[in-house]
């Protein structure tokens, strides 16, 4: 049974890219345009890895690993913060709420697809 990774990006080209990795890679891929959106889909259907935009209008990805790790559903759930942002302090405050990863875009789709195995397994 193929895993399912929620990718959260207000960006359609990188929602296209996203898709277009992880789905030869094997997983089935929801999508979200921005955090509410994403938390709503998360809440609906589930996702074994979730990966997430910070810089995103009506709620950041700040506010979607927040969100995530506030559901006990979801507490578990592998957060990866897919942005432009390097910022140490950025990161330090993403890893504090729960963030599992950070990848700079543009990524690469083969070390994108590894992070998501190998916080999946």
């Amino acid at each position: 049974m193929s895993k399912t990774v929620l990718t959260i990006d207000d960006s359609r080209t990188m929602r296209e890219m996203l898709n277009h990795a992880l789905v030869q890679a094997g997983y089935t891929v929801i999508q979200a345009v921005d955090g509410i959106e994403g938390l709503e889909v998360l809440q609906a259907n589930g996702a074994d890895v979730v990966i997430t935009d910070i810089n995103m209008p009506r709620l950041d990805g700040f506010g979607v690993i927040e969100g995530v790790r506030a559901n006990p559903d979801h507490r578990a759930t592998p957060i990866l913060v897919l942005t432009t942002e390097s910022d140490a302090a950025k990161k330090e405050r993403a890893r504090a709420a729960g963030a599992t990863g950070w990848i700079v875009k543009p990524f690469n789709p083969i070390k994108l697809v590894e992070a998501v195995r190998r916080v999946a397994a």
